[in-house]
């Protein structure tokens, strides 16, 4: 089974409450939320006031993803929140070892995020130290754009790294996540399949939830 994390951003914000119950409802294990800043991605998406609103009312894992710079300043918030993963960018962490060793003392999963241009050999020293890495398919900063080709390849290249150096992280992947590339996604290795307006925008999206659960 794939571990499905929909992505908030692509929710309505007019109607969070129906959307976050839809996920309770939904086979999804994950919630995956976008945190922007305007700095480091060209957009600025929701804060911890959103980020509380929603760990009240959600059930599932919360899956958060810091599109920022500096966000180790922010660990021991997301720790309040109770969030099970924190996901900070290789490209915005100076000292990205120590940053890993506070997520985890506050009690949270480390991730690591690499943008599309960023090979994975950068991850060889610190593979058997992080819970997952999230590989961006698409240039962060906005929903909705189209699937990076390369990412099936990079998948493979991570998915080698992660056996040879005996880590236990999974691989995500995020952006342009859709019936044409969960499958082919799966298939080069990944472990959890980050969807967005695939999911909201459909009129069925716990259907589409289990079918990317069942790749």
């Amino acid at each position: 089974m794939t571990i499905v994390s929909p992505s908030l951003l692509a929710a309505d914000f007019l109607h969070l409450d129906s959307d976050i119950e839809m996920i309770n409802r939904s086979e999804a294990e994950w919630l995956h939320l976008d945190v922007m800043d305007g700095v480091f991605v060209p957009n600025i998406s929701f804060g911890f006031p959103v980020l509380e609103a929603v760990a009240k009312k959600c059930t599932k894992a919360l899956d958060v993803h810091f599109m920022i710079v500096h966000p180790e300043q922010y660990i021991k918030q997301t720790a309040k929140l109770g969030a099970m993963m924190m996901n900070v960018h290789y490209e915005a962490c100076t000292h990205l070892h120590r940053t890993i060793q506070e997520i985890h003392d506050a009690g949270m999963k480390a991730g690591v995020t690499l943008n599309p241009s960023t090979p994975v050999w950068v991850l060889e020293d610190i593979i058997k130290d992080v819970d997952m890495v999230l590989l961006m398919s698409v240039n962060p900063g906005f929903g909705g754009q189209v699937f990076i080709e390369n990412t099936i390849d990079k998948v493979r290249r991570l998915r080698q790294l992660i056996d040879e150096k005996g880590s236990k992280a999974l691989i995500e992947v995020d952006g342009g996540v859709q019936g044409e590339t969960a499958p082919r996604l799966v298939a080069a290795g990944v472990d959890v399949l980050v969807s967005g307006s695939y999911v909201f925008k459909s009129a069925t999206p716990e259907a589409v939830i289990h079918s990317l659960r069942e790749l």
